[in-house]
């Protein structure tokens, strides 16, 4: 499998005007330790309603399955379309910025799982999810 690099992935990410409206950005990628960590700042566009500094749960829930699939990204190469995602919001995350740590399952020949835990600015844990990804983009 073609491994990307963390500027790699820099780069990919740049190609999402998405993504770059968002303002995610990756902070660490480990392939041997199959993890990937983004962060996403919070921005008065991303509240859940204005003035509150609280997080919307449609970001969240973005910035869940865009790291997901950038873990695979990294080990496949290539880009993987989402088959499913699902988010399960544990606290409001509010006047914080939230950092996403992508956890790799597994890379099966067709679908590939990845675990993904959301915390905030004091490590506390904001949301879960888990994505399923195809693996195989041909």
């Amino acid at each position: 499998m073609p491994i990307l690099t963390i500027d790699q992935l820099r780069q990919y990410l740049e190609g999402s005007p998405f993504i770059q409206w968002a303002g995610m950005k990756i902070e660490s990628a480990d392939p041997d330790a199959e993890t990937l960590t983004m962060r996403m700042a919070m921005t008065p566009d991303m509240e859940r309603a204005a003035g509150t500094g609280q997080f919307h749960g449609g970001p969240i829930a973005a910035l869940i399955d865009t790291a997901g699939c950038y873990a695979l990204v990294m080990l496949l190469g290539q880009s993987v379309p989402t088959v499913n995602f699902r988010t399960d919001y544990l606290r409001p995350a509010v006047n914080t910025d939230l950092t996403a740590i992508a956890k790799v399952r597994r890379v099966g020949r067709t679908v590939g799982v990845v675990d993904v835990d959301v915390v905030d600015d004091n490590a506390r844990l904001v949301a879960v999810g888990r994505g399923t990804f195809g693996s195989n983009a041909g």
